[in-house]
């Protein structure tokens, strides 16, 4: 007997065994309390798990994440030497440009004005701005960032991306590198943060680089929240050094009920809920690279958690 075992408290095991079950017919698919042989565990299928979680499971072969980042397997001493992947699914990388989209929007045509002005009952007109005199910035140009950099550019907006190393999107204009990273934000009247956790990217939006911005700019969060020291953008939120955040992505979470950012009328927040892995769309990916590792081939969208992705 061949075992899936399936941990996650955000996702729902019902609908992934349906869909998976079909496409996987020698293989028992269970939740982790339910495993019976635990050496029958041959494939994991995983978000967040517990540290320890891997540990009884001595024979896996493969570790499929339940999401795109891998923050959370960094560090780990019960990972084994496995093939490691995560979901990239186009449903996801959809959904998180329709976010995007949607927090990019909202600001651009000026959307807070209003629903303030709405409670005070006051009846309050702004005219429309071109999009193309918004710089957006896209900060990580990566699956999920090329795409939602992409439906922007389709909007209109002068969108600029900035990544690691080089890259070319058709219609943004891309920089890379350290030594580019300033003038970037600099110039970014709306940036959309949306890089993978890795050391290098942890806290990388410090004080120094948050002061870079243009002054009332808005700030956009959907990757991970401690890529930005987040009691330094709560100071610039409060001075109106940034005008505005929408933010899904904290460094602890839930976000504490007497976190500052709850009571800031220039915030929205939202419960990492950006992109999601949705069954419907991502089981027979998930199904493929199991009978990849069955017949002895390689994986795809295989990830090294040291690196971050």
């Amino acid at each position: 007997m061949t075992t899936l075992v399936f941990y996650s408290e955000f996702d729902s095991f019902e609908a992934w065994s349906a869909l998976l079950a079909p496409q996987l017919p020698d293989v028992t698919i269970c939740r982790a309390d339910q495993v019976a042989d635990a050496d029958s565990v041959q494939f994991a299928l995983a978000w967040k798990p517990p540290r320890g979680f891997f540990a009884p499971y001595r024979q896996l072969k493969l570790l499929v994440n339940l999401g795109a980042g891998v923050d959370s397997l960094v560090g780990r001493d019960d990972l084994p030497d496995i093939p490691i992947v995560r979901l990239s699914d186009p449903d996801m990388a959809r959904m998180m440009a329709g976010y995007v989209l949607f927090a990019v929007l909202r600001y651009a045509r000026d959307i807070p004005a209003f629903e303030r002005a709405q409670r005070e009952r006051r009846w309050h007109y702004l005219h429309p701005r071109e999009p193309a005199s918004i710089r957006v910035g896209v900060l990580g140009l990566g699956e999920l960032g090329a795409y939602a950099a992409r439906e922007l550019a389709r909007q209109g907006f002068d969108v600029r991306g900035w990544s690691r190393s080089p890259k070319a999107l058709d219609g943004i204009h891309c920089v890379s590198g350290a030594q580019a990273l300033d003038a970037f934000l600099g110039s970014s009247d709306i940036l959309v943060v949306m890089l993978p956790l890795t050391p290098e990217t942890h806290g990388l939006l410090d004080a120094q680089r948050l002061a870079r911005l243009p002054p009332g700019c808005a700030l956009i969060n959907v990757s991970r929240g401690a890529i930005v020291d987040q009691p330094a953008l709560t100071a610039a939120l409060q001075s109106g050094q940034i005008g505005h955040a929408t933010l899904d992505v904290f460094d602890r979470e839930p976000l504490p009920p007497d976190d500052a950012l709850w009571g800031m009328e220039n915030v929205l927040i939202t419960p990492h809920l950006a992109s999601v892995a949705i069954p419907a769309s991502a089981a027979r990916q998930v199904a493929d690279n199991i009978h990849r590792v069955m017949r002895g081939e390689p994986v795809l969208n295989q990830v090294f958690p040291a690196r971050g992705y």
